[in-house]
């Protein structure tokens, strides 16, 4: 970094900037037709609806997509000063811990383990790489000017991807990868087994299957992406089957990123029209009916119900009786959020960190959306952040609710785990929405409150406890939730 070297650490630039063409702006294509029935929204409902795609979109969709196509639509603090910074005495630390984690193959590093705690890894599985788990830490060490991990792991989990996989006697369909795999080291044998560069065909190949099953069409009426209890960051069951928030933020991110790394090739052309028709459809229907703000809440509360035909606007058919009363103490006139699900009459209310910063990083929320959240998240501190940043949802699901959703799972009480548990991990991905909305104080704020505590507590997991009250629940190592002060 700039000015300074720590032991783990390359010298490479202090600030990674978000490219000013990161912000998708749906409203440089073509017009769509007016709906039947406008309603004033605080979301941008000037994007392209499911039908008003047309071959003049799809041929300027380089200088649409693209990362150098278009200017953001905020002011980036990082591409406007780059001013040099003092390191926070644990980075150090946190490098040495990521470092310890790290899983070899042959001889070189395929990824890191999910948690580095002797006592307790092989018990808890803790001892595989898990995808989903070493994206932070891969985000650390690309940054870190360190690429070969990266890139040993995704030609690893490629090749995974390939074999025949089954659970029982059920095969999976071609394409699907791995949660997770294991390094077995032979020490008699000398010999390592594997247990379950974008140009190359094996790439291609592997993005092609991944959205042949992403874009496959069904019986979904939907352009959201149907997910099951459990398949998320939140692997257990929380109630969040069907669409939650975090998936369609994801699979929009994935979209994009499949746009530019896809070749326009006979087998690539078809998967890139398909691609940016689901992104017209997508983020329409995600701006429109998952966001929620003070003047929604109040149009959601006075739906009439039982509608039908092309001018219902309660779509799906949501009974107003079935708001939380929560929601309407939590709702600031200031600011939004994108609610955790929607589908036919039924809405989750719940805020959820991780798809919320992923809406804006991927620009699946508008300029006006994402600030929104910025407002939401400073004007309920205490209750989203607390003493220890950050809550994965809120509020808890507590009493008989908790028995009947997570069929009385101990790990899921109240305020605890994936049940409105504070985890550091989530830091990283606020701080890159801060910096993409041009709020790093927000960030800065979070990242103090962690610094007293995440070295002193033996970098835990996650933390228990609802509002300035926590206490850390396990204390191991977790190798993916220190990625935030190694890389900040």
């Amino acid at each position: 970094m700039n000015g300074f070297k720590e032991p783990g650490m390359r010298k490479v630039g202090s600030y990674s900037s978000m490219a000013d063409g990161d912000d998708l702006d749906l409203s440089r294509l073509p017009d769509r037709p007016k709906l039947p029935i406008e309603r004033q929204r605080s979301c941008d409902e000037r994007s392209m609806n499911e039908l008003s795609i047309n071959v003049r979109a799809l041929e300027s969709f380089d200088s649409l997509y693209s990362p150098g196509g278009m200017r953001s639509g905020f002011s980036t603090p990082a591409s406007t000063a780059r001013n040099p910074f003092e390191p926070h005495p644990i980075i150090a630390e946190a490098w040495e811990a990521l470092r310890r984690s790290i899983v070899y193959f042959k001889g070189e590093p395929v990824g890191t383990i999910a948690a580095y705690d002797h006592a307790s890894e092989e018990v808890l599985n803790y001892d595989q790489v898990f995808v989903r788990d070493f994206v932070p830490s891969a985000l650390a060490f690309l940054m870190n000017g360190e690429p070969e991990m990266v890139k040993n792991f995704l030609l690893k989990t490629l090749y995974l991807q390939g074999w025949e996989k089954r659970i029982d006697r059920f095969k999976l369909g071609e394409g699907v990868m791995p949660a997770s795999f294991k390094v077995l080291h032979d020490p008699v044998r000398k010999t390592d087994t594997l247990v379950a560069d974008f140009e190359s065909p094996e790439c291609q190949k592997g993005i092609r299957l991944i959205l042949s099953l992403c874009l496959s069409e069904g019986f979904d009426t939907f352009p959201t992406l149907l997910c099951a209890d459990g398949c998320s960051m939140i692997d257990r069951r929380m109630g969040i089957y069907g669409y939650p928030i975090e998936i369609q933020a994801l699979f929009f991110m994935a979209l994009r990123c499949a746009l530019t790394m896809l070749k326009h090739d006979a087998e690539g052309k078809e998967f890139v029209e398909r691609i940016v028709k689901r992104l017209h459809a997508l983020s329409y229907h995600m701006r429109t009916y998952f966001w929620l703000d003070f003047q929604q809440l109040n149009d959601i509360y006075r739906y009439k119900t039982e509608e039908y035909s092309h001018t219902a606007v309660n779509k799906f058919n949501v009974i107003p009786d079935s708001i939380p009363e929560w929601v309407f103490d939590f709702m600031p006139t200031r600011g939004g959020y994108f609610i955790g699900n929607v589908s036919p009459a039924r809405m989750d209310f719940r805020w959820f960190a991780l798809g919320n910063c992923v809406a804006i990083l991927s620009s699946l929320a508008t300029p006006e959306q994402s600030m929104a959240v910025m407002d939401l998240i400073e004007e309920r501190w205490e209750e989203l952040v607390g003493e220890m940043p950050l809550k994965v949802t809120y509020p808890a699901i507590e009493s008989h609710e908790w028995r009947i959703v997570t069929g009385c799972d101990p790990k899921n009480t109240r305020w605890s785990y994936h049940n409105g548990g504070s985890w550091p991990v989530l830091l990283w991905l606020l701080t890159a929405a801060c910096i993409k909305t041009g709020r790093p104080q927000i960030a800065r704020r979070a990242i103090e409150l962690a610094e007293n505590r995440l070295l002193k507590d033996s970098w835990p997991e996650y933390y228990d406890g609802v509002g300035l009250k926590k206490i850390a629940n396990i204390n191991k190592s977790h190798s993916c939730y220190k990625v935030w002060v190694s890389t900040r």
